[in-house]
């Protein structure tokens, strides 16, 4: 393996690295079962997990249904505190069982692997994606990275069988400096994929906020430096510890912006339900606001505001719909009405992914379809901008509708049709908004769940799989769509 060559920042990078102050944080992190079991945590701690939820999670150690081999078990006293009061966020924080009851699911979600040009780089769409850590402040257990986060080891395309990897300043510069040179030199569009130049690119793991102010300054202006425009950061701590949006942070962010203020930047957050948020009284109901609204949680509350007082940093929420999570019209409706009136961008609502074990998280597809659009009753146009996607192994994919009436004359029609859209395609830009029809089935999880459904595959979700497409009249089938 040869040895990665260190990064030189430029001067103007310098100057701004040499200003950035690290803050210090004190999360109260409760990491591994064993604490729980050894009673070595905080008394008020202790009743967390009941005797009997702790024998059933002992059993299961060192056997291959172990828990923490599949998601490790993690926890910031903030989040504890809503936790304990809270059933929804019990069932993200909390170890379970049913985890491993059934351990299908793909090693490599999304077949992300054949997208690693670089170490610890995905780069699908018109997004470069990195690991810049392996971990976050707390670990929800569906996890859609819980391959990355145990360290588990992955095959790669060229048959070679190691954990991911993270990625290196160095590398990935250079990466997007040629990458985009050969766009350049092809007129502005990539000879394989038609798409433009690489422009954005989004921070991840693992939560990049578990790193130091200088470390993610690092990679801001080495990003800046380099030629891209817009650059996210994913993150879950403004609901597992949303102190660390501090005073040394929103520095930062500031002397970055005034070094380089051509970049467009975007805090894309994760809520998975309002009680991350939200105060609730002594009943475990909400709080009105005098002012209309619900309360927010003091520092919750705090950070967003410290963020949007900034008009250059955007503010977006997206989370998957979890079984015994956030599977609940009326709790997406009051999460989406209160992000919104306080600044946060409804995103992406998404089914759940095919990790190892997915079968205990997710929620049928089109029941998860019929969640989101209940949820969205009541709530103005501008409140309801969220789509729901699923991430196919050719590209993000939505969800458009589910039908409820057979379709008269269309073989395979006569429960109703799901109709997904490809939103984006991980490899050929111009297959954007093509669409595949398949038949109903209300117990699907997962795309294999219409195999043997398919009406019609203009988007080719299906193809990979060298399914016997139905004989349909797809001229009638569209005119009826187009009605």
């Amino acid at each position: 393996m040869s040895k990665t060559v260190k990064y030189q920042p430029s001067a103007k990078e310098k100057s701004f690295l040499d200003s950035v102050e690290n803050g210090k944080y004190d999360r109260q992190i409760i990491k591994g079962l064993k604490k729980f079991m050894s009673n070595n945590v905080p008394e008020d701690m202790q009743s967390f997990y009941s005797i009997d939820e702790l024998k059933a999670l002992d059993v299961l150690r060192g056997t291959d249904r172990d828990i923490e081999s599949r998601m490790p078990v993690k926890v910031t006293r903030h989040y504890f505190e809503l936790a304990k009061n809270s059933k929804p966020l019990q069932t993200l924080i909390k170890a379970s069982p049913k985890e491993t009851y059934d351990l299908d699911g793909a090693a490599d979600p999304g077949k992300q692997m054949d997208y690693s040009p670089v170490e610890g780089l995905i780069h699908k769409y018109e997004l470069g994606l990195i690991y810049v850590t392996n971990t976050c402040s707390a670990h929800c257990r569906f996890c859609y990275r819980e391959e990355l986060i145990a360290q588990k080891e992955v095959e790669r395309p060229d048959g070679t069988i190691a954990p991911k990897g993270l990625a290196q300043i160095a590398d990935i510069v250079n990466y997007i400096h040629e990458h985009n040179a050969l766009v350049s030199e092809n007129g502005g569009r990539h000879p394989q994929t038609g798409r433009e130049k690489l422009r954005e690119i989004l921070m991840s793991g693992g939560d990049p906020l578990v790193l130091s102010n200088k470390n993610i300054a690092a990679w801001l202006s080495a990003l800046a430096q380099a030629g891209i425009e817009s650059i996210r950061i994913g993150t879950k701590e403004l609901a597992f510890y949303p102190d660390r949006i501090d005073s040394t942070f929103l520095d930062m962010l500031d002397k970055f912006h005034a070094q380089y203020p051509q970049i467009s930047l975007k805090i894309m957050v994760h809520f998975n339900h309002p009680d991350e948020f939200l105060k609730k009284d002594s009943n475990g109901q909400y709080i009105e606001n005098p002012g209309g609204g619900l309360e927010w949680l003091e520092n919750t509350r705090r950070a967003i505001i410290n963020l949007r007082r900034r008009e250059w940093v955007n503010i977006d929420n997206q989370a998957p719909i979890i079984k015994g999570i956030n599977d609940d019209p009326d709790a997406l409706r009051i999460m989406q009405r209160e992000l919104k009136r306080n600044g946060v961008e409804n995103h992406y609502f998404f089914c759940g992914r095919d990790i190892i074990g997915h079968k205990a998280f997710n929620v049928p597809i089109e029941e998860a379809w019929h969640i989101l659009n209940e949820s969205q009753k009541g709530l103005s146009g501008v409140e309801t901008h969220a789509r729901l996607s699923i991430t196919h192994y050719k590209g993000k994919t939505e969800v458009s509708a589910v039908t409820n009436d057979p379709l008269p004359g269309v073989p395979g029609a006569e429960n109703g049709l799901v109709i997904f859209k490809l939103l984006r395609s991980a490899e050929d830009a111009p297959e954007r908004c093509k669409v595949t029809i398949v038949g109903r089935n209300p117990e699907a999880i997962w795309f294999n769940g219409y195999d043997d459904r398919v009406i019609y595959d203009e988007a080719g979700l299906y193809s990979m799989y060298d399914i016997a497409i139905k004989g349909t009249d797809t001229e009638s089938l569209l005119e009826v769509g187009n009605a």
